[in-house]
């Protein structure tokens, strides 16, 4: 296949990726609106059940008609993962292609919009891994919303042509700084999401307020869910921020720290991160608070990791903008022999 092809195929398939992802959308809201109509009838039939004189509404057609809820609501929880795994399947043909189309063939981490795409399949890819473990079957729908947005944004917004790396990201450090990053990412992401569900369901009353047919875990499993995610994320992203970017950075411009804005959000991310590790360890914090804290780093997160290339009129790292790679714009802030592009 010619380069143009495995380009064509890129975007094709990110194109089928995204109508799975929003038909899996649909059939896990699908399951969500059936799962409540089964508890409502579940409640239901317990109070009619109730009294002297028991209602056997169980059996015979009412107890058929709540078998066939369950039976429907079953199989859209299982089509919903099904085609999520189709999607992220179809995702990742699409991340292949992106770097085949590449001459020479590279990893698809050259701009924003692969930086984009590669997120958001690791987002899902970590999903389904942890889906099992940690009984996240009911974070689908926040799941596979939140991939479905952010592709949209890529694909529209911050869709660029595929073009040679840069002499600075044609390293062997892009991938190991870049996966560790990538995989830190992944997961603060989900545990981000854990912590804003916590702080939804806290403010709507709690266990107590639970609406009936609602798969969310009790308060306690959100937190302990979460700062187990979160405690695994940490040394990947400190691994990722502090020794290996370090290191590349060195390579490329001949320095280990230059205060770039997209470094100087990375460290302020970091620091965020180890403050809430560190109050949980020590402090005790656990519930609201730390929940909080876990959203502001989720939001430096992604600050650092879109805003910052648009926002940012000074960094060294703006080649991971929208533009493609070829362009260069900027000869003064590297060092001679390196090309920082836009």
């Amino acid at each position: 296949m010619t380069n143009t092809a495995w380009e064509s195929l890129s975007n094709q398939a990110i194109g089928a990726a995204g109508i799975v992802y929003f038909l899996a959308l649909l059939v896990l809201i699908a399951e969500w609106a059936s799962l409540r109509q089964v508890a409502v009838a579940e409640a239901s039939a317990s109070t009619e059940s109730s009294g002297d004189v028991a209602l056997a509404v169980r059996t015979g057609d009412g107890g058929a008609d709540a078998e066939a809820r369950e039976r429907r609501t079953a199989f859209l929880g299982r089509l919903g993962l099904m085609l999520t795994g189709i999607a992220a399947a179809v995702h990742f043909v699409a991340l292949l292609g992106r770097g085949m189309a590449a001459s020479p063939n590279r990893v698809p981490w050259g701009n924003m919009y692969e930086f984009t795409i590669s997120g958001t399949f690791v987002v899902t890819l970590f999903f389904l891994v942890l889906m099992r473990k940690y009984a996240l079957q009911w974070m689908a729908p926040l799941i596979v919303a939140f991939v479905v947005t952010t592709l949209m944004v890529g694909v529209i917004w911050l869709h660029a042509d595929v073009a040679p790396l840069t002499e600075a990201l044609n390293s062997y450090w892009l991938v190991i700084h870049v996966v560790s990053a990538v995989i830190a990412t992944g997961a603060f992401t989900i545990g981000g999401l854990l912590s804003i569900v916590y702080l939804v369901k806290l403010r709507r009353g709690g266990d107590a307020g639970a609406a009936p047919g609602s798969r969310i875990p009790t308060l306690a499993v959100l937190d302990r869910t979460a700062y187990r995610i979160h405690a695994f994320a940490f040394p990947v992203w400190t691994f990722a921020v502090l020794i290996t970017g370090p290191i590349w950075a060195h390579e490329a411009w001949s320095r280990y720290w230059n205060w770039d804005p997209k470094e100087v959000w990375a460290f302020i991310t970091w620091v965020v991160y180890a403050a809430y590790l560190h109050a949980r360890a020590t402090a005790g914090w656990k519930g609201r608070n730390a929940a909080i804290l876990a959203c502001v780093g989720l939001a430096t997160l992604w600050f650092n990791f879109i805003g910052i290339n648009y926002f940012s009129t000074s960094s060294q790292h703006s080649y991971a903008g929208g533009e493609p790679t070829s362009q260069v714009v900027r000869q003064d802030a590297a060092p001679p022999g390196v090309d920082v592009l836009r």
